[in-house]
Order: structure tokens, then C-alpha cells, then sequence
């Protein structure tokens, strides 16, 4: 069982496990030799009835030579199997990780980030021993077996034929057990992968689910999925427990035929006491490297399955990391349908077109499909149909990398990492400068804070949990600032937070779409009075456009949304003024 194309991946490969196996059967060399000294000696002693110092010294040579030059060979070929596994690892993890890279933010289209994560660790690891163990025994074995069957062949044919016979059992054992034990890692794998997907949402979402009281319920099907993957795993240790007790029988019965056979040979005169203690020695050499072969076989074949796994990530089309130039930023949408499982439409025709410059904002109620278009904006979703232009070049045409570097998007959950100020704000810009920082925290009104903490350096914890909310959202969107692209979508940006930082993050935004080409997604129509242009989406298309003052002379939809939530408000701040 040979994966070519898993080891083709690795350079020198072949060199490593052509080299390994000669100093394994260098080793072998050894034990022969170290075996024939012995039996040369008892034969002496026994026919001679004498203690011929002579003898016992060249055979102490030998003995000591042998296992010295046997333990050296057996250090080289470790460290040799050592150094192939260790490459084959990091070569293949840098492998996922450059596929990771060039899917880029839609990986999550492929794969999902806890069977990404399972499948370069756990299940690279388990390829480990297919390296370092079962390749170089694969050649071991073959070479060892015609090796001793040269030498047995030397001693008494009948057993050389006996023993060449018996041997085949153990690989043809391998083969049967082959397709059976495929489909059975197979199926531990995916149980495997599951329990991790069930396992890191529970995580992410442990508070949500301790708030509503559902974590009972999540630890239920935590432990089903627990109890198939256990079921999974001791159906593979049974499987190879039972494969080992063949091999076992063959190896160790074939090897008590070949004895049997030498001792009735020699009491037959046909071979010699040197010969048969050879035989009886050796003989269980003979099916030793086979019988090794088959205990790796298991865990190879168990790594072969993470294979699998590992050659459908690296198996994803690339996409192409050209660099685009453009001249200008407007956006164009015509003709624009997305539909996430090909029967639910979440877009259907859409048609926007965005200058350069200035605030647009796209409006609607929960579920129309306002942020799918700004995923499919960002490379997030790409199965759209129609055409999507930023200025001259199509969406579709245009890298990731190059993407990133005209679209910055902020969500109304940025994510803040752990570490300092310092450390999120230059995620926006690597190389900005301490006054650069500062002036940019001054603009979304969150220096005085900053200052009267430790400055740039103050301390975040992790999702800026020692943060309020109106703090976090404007630290993301100072960092949104220092990236500095032609364009800006804000994703509900400022949804769940105080009415101070709303006013402060809007300021901002009115300033940016100055510039810069600001699309904005908001629920509170509020929000939207001083954009150049309003997208009213409904049932999936836009139903209208244009300046608020416009819509609402219309007196269609987004006039009735608007005055709904005008009354709202204006009757929760009645409610809130009487108490």
C-alpha cells in the first residue's frame, strides 16, 4: 500500500527510504553474522568435546562487532526515518497552509475551521509512522526475505521453500483486511471531524447557550457524537487486533513448521548441527520484518485516511493571486442573483451602481440580503451570477490580495485581538507611525481613554472583553482607517452600542464618504438621512433608490419604513420621558 502521490509531495523521498533500508539491512547482515558465530561455536564445543580459547575469542569478536556496528546502523536509520517524517509534516502543513492562504477569507465554502484544524495536526501526525516506519519496512521486508531465503537456501532448501511459501499469507492478510480497513478510518475520520466541529461550537458559543439554558441539551449531543466516535475507534482496534493475531499465527507458525523441518532434516542426516541451529535461530527472522510490517500497516493505513482528508483541501482550485491596478472605484452590480443552496434566492437581479465618492447606504428588513451582497463585495461568496465591476475590472477577476487592498469591511462584531492598542491598530497598518495611532484615535474619540490608561500600549484581553462595546466597534473601525483602502463597507457597525459612540462612529463616517466610497448597511433608517443614495432592498431585489428626501416624497416602502420606526422611537422616548 503505496500513496504515490503522498509521496511525491515529499523532495527525496526515495533517497531518504533507499538509505534507510540499507542500513536496516546492514543490521540484518550483523545478526546473521553474530548468529553464525554462535551456532560455529556450540557446533565446535559439541563435536570437539573441547574448550578452544581461540574459538570463544573470535566469537566474542564477532559478537561484540556485530552489535555495536548493529546498534550504529540502527541509530543512523532512526534518525534518517526521523528527519523524513519531520520534513514530511512541515512540508504538508505548509501545503495546507498555502491552500488555506490562497482560498483565502471563503475557505469556510470548502472546509470547516475545526476539520482544517484536525486534519493539520492530529491527522498529519498520524502520518508520521507512514514515513518513518512503513514505507522503509515496505523494501525492508522484500529485500530481508530474499536475503534469508539465499542463505536458507544454503542450509536446507526444503525449509527455504517452506518458509518462501508461508510467507505471502502475511501480505496477501494485509490486502483482504486493505478495503475493509479503508472504509472503516473512513467512517472514524468523519466521526472524528464531527465531534471536533460540535466541539469547537459549543466554545464559541457556550455563553449563548448557558444564557438560553440549552448546554444541557448541547452536552447531550456532544456525548452521542462522543460515543459514535468511540464506538468508531474501538471498531479500528478490533479490527487490527484481529489482523495481528493472523499475522502472528502465520509468522510464528511458519517459523515452528521451518524448525520442525530442519530438526527432522538433521535427524535424517541430511543437514548438519551447524545448519540446523542456524535454522532454528534465524528462522523466525524470516517472518519478523513481514509480521513489523503489518503492526505499521494499521497506523498507516489510518494515516493514509487523514490523507484523503489532506488531498481534498489541496485538491480546491486555486485562485489566482495577480495583482489588479485600477483607475478608478465604482462599483457596478447589473443583473446580480445569489442563492446559497441553489434553491432559497437570496438575491434576484439586483442592480446598484456606485461612484467614487460618498456615502451609500443599503436598507431593508432583516433577511433581504443586505450583507450578502457585502460578502460577495469582499470575496466571501463568489457563486453569484451576473456581473459585478469595480471600475473596468470584474470582481471575479480580481485576486484576493488585491481585493483586500480596495475593500476594508467592518462588521458590527469586529474582532479585537489579545495584546495591546498598539498591536490591533497595526494590524491595519504595519508600519504606522505613534502620531498616525494617535490621530486616528482622536478621530473615532477614543484617545482620552486611551491616555488615561497606559497609551498605546494598554492592555486587551481577548475580543476586547475588558472593553465596552461603543470601545471595541471604534477601535475596530480606527484600524479599519489606518488600512486605508478606496472603499468601506460598514456592516451594521453600530448596532448593540450606546448612542454616544453611534454619534461618534456616524461623525466618522460622513467624513470618510468625503473621500472615500462608503457603503453602509443599517437597520435604523436614521442613519441613512444624509447618504448620496439609498438602496431599498425588498423580496430580494431593489425595490428603490435615491436621496431620503426623494424616497420619502415617494411615499413607498422606505417612507413606511422610516415613519415606523420614527413612531417607535418617538413613543419609547415618550414612554421613557413620563417615568
Amino acid at each position: 500500500m503505496l500513496n504515490k502521490r503522498l509521496l511525491e509531495l515529499i523532495p527525496k523521498v526515495f533517497t531518504y527510504t533507499a538509505q534507510a533500508v540499507f542500513f536496516q539491512w546492514l543490521s540484518l547482515l550483523c545478526n546473521i553474522a553474530f548468529t553464525i558465530s554462535i551456532c560455529r561455536f556450540i557446533n565446535y564445543c559439541f563435536y570437539n568435546k573441547t574448550f578452544n580459547s581461540q574459538i570463544l575469542i573470535e566469537t566474542l569478536g564477532i559478537t561484540i562487532v556485530s552489535i555495536l556496528l548493529r546498534a550504529l546502523f540502527t541509530k543512523i536509520n532512526i534518525n534518517i526515518t526521523s528527519r523524513t517524517s519531520q520534513q514530511a509534516k512541515k512540508i504538508l502543513r505548509e501545503k495546507i497552509f498555502d491552500k488555506l492562504c490562497k482560498i483565502g477569507i471563503s475557505y469556510k465554502n470548502y472546509i470547516s475551521t475545526a476539520e482544517a484544524v484536525q486534519v493539520s495536526v492530529e491527522g498529519i501526525d498520524q502520518l508520521e509512522i507512514y514515513f518513518s516506519q512503513y514505507v522503509p519496512q515496505l523494501f525492508y521486508s522484500i529485500i530481508s526475505v530474499v536475503t534469508l531465503f539465499i542463505l536458507f537456501s544454503i542450509f536446507s532448501i526444503k525449509v527455504a521453500v517452506i518458509f518462501i511459501v508461508c510467507v505471502p499469507i502475511i501480505p496477501l492478510s494485509i490486502v483482504l483486511i486493505q478495503k475493509f480497513a479503508k472504509r472503516l478510518l473512513s467512517k472514524y475520520w468523519n466521526s472524528y471531524t464531527n465531534l471536533g466541529d460540535t466541539f469547537l461550537e459549543n466554545i464559541q458559543g457556550l455563553t449563548t447557550l448557558k444564557i438560553y439554558g440549552c448546554d444541557e441539551q448541547k452536552h447531550i449531543e456532544m456525548n452521542k457524537n462522543a460515543e459514535l466516535f468511540r464506538k468508531a475507534t474501538m471498531k479500528v482496534l478490533i479490527m487490527q487486533l484481529n489482523s495481528i493475531s493472523v499475522m502472528d499465527l502465520v509468522a510464528f507458525g511458519g517459523s515452528a513448521i521451518g524448525i520442525i523441518i530442519g530438526i527432522s532434516e538433521f535427524n535424517n542426516g541430511s543437514i548438519s548441527l551447524l545448519n540446523m541451529l542456524i535454522i532454528i535461530l534465524l528462522s523466525a527472522e524470516f517472518f519478523i520484518p513481514l509480521r513489523q510490517l503489518g503492526s505499521f500497516f494499521h497506523v498507516a493505513m489510518n494515516g493514509t485516511a487523514a490523507a484523503d482528508k489532506i488531498f481534498r483541501i489541496l485538491d480546491i482550485e486555486d485562485i489566482e493571486n495577480n495583482t489588479t491596478t485600477l483607475d478608478d472605484y465604482n462599483i457596478c452590480l447589473k443583473n446580480v442573483s445569489f442563492s446559497y443552496d441553489g434553491s432559497r434566492t437570496i438575491l434576484n437581479n439586483i442592480n446598484i451602481t456606485l461612484p467614487n465618492k460618498g456615502l451609500f447606504t443599503l436598507v431593508g428588513k432583516s433577511g433581504c440580503g443586505k450583507s450578502t451582497i457585502a460578502s460577495i463585495l469582499t470575496g466571501k461568496l463568489k457563486n453569484y451570477s451576473g456581473s459585478i465591476k469595480l471600475g473596468n475590472a470584474e470582481l471575479s477577476d480580481i485576486s484576493e490580495n488585491s481585493l483586500m487592498n480596495m475593500v476594508t469591511y467592518i462588521p458590527h462584531n469586529s474582532y479585537i485581538f489579545k495584546g495591546t492598542i498598539e498591536y490591533n491598530l497595526k494590524m491595519g497598518k504595519n508600519d504606522a507611525t505613534k502620531n498616525e495611532m494617535l490621530n486616528i484615535l482622536q478621530k473615532v474619540n477614543l484617545l482620552d481613554f486611551v491616555n488615561s490608561e497606559n497609551g498605546l500600549n494598554t492592555e486587551v484581553t481577548e475580543q476586547g472583553n475588558n472593553l465596552s462595546g461603543g470601545q471595541r466597534q471604534r477601535l475596530a473601525i480606527a484600524r479599519a482607517l489606518l488600512h486605508n483602502t478606496p472603499i468601506y463597507i460598514f456592516d451594521e457597525s453600530t448596532s448593540n452600542i450606546d448612542l454616544e459612540s453611534e454619534e461618534d462612529i456616524m461623525n466618522v463616517i460622513y467624513e470618510l464618504a468625503k473621500e472615500k466610497t462608503v457603503i453602509m448597511i443599517s437597520h435604523r433608517l436614521a442613519n441613512a438621512i444624509n447618504s448620496n443614495n439609498i438602496y431599498v432592498i425588498n423580496k430580494c431585489t431593489v425595490i428603490e433608490n435615491g436621496t431620503h428626501t426623494k424616497l420619502m416624497e415617494q411615499s413607498g416602502y422606505y417612507a413606511e419604513l422610516f415613519n415606523k420606526q420614527q413612531n417607535l422611537e418617538n413613543f419609547n422616548k415618550g414612554g421613557i420621558e413620563n417615568e
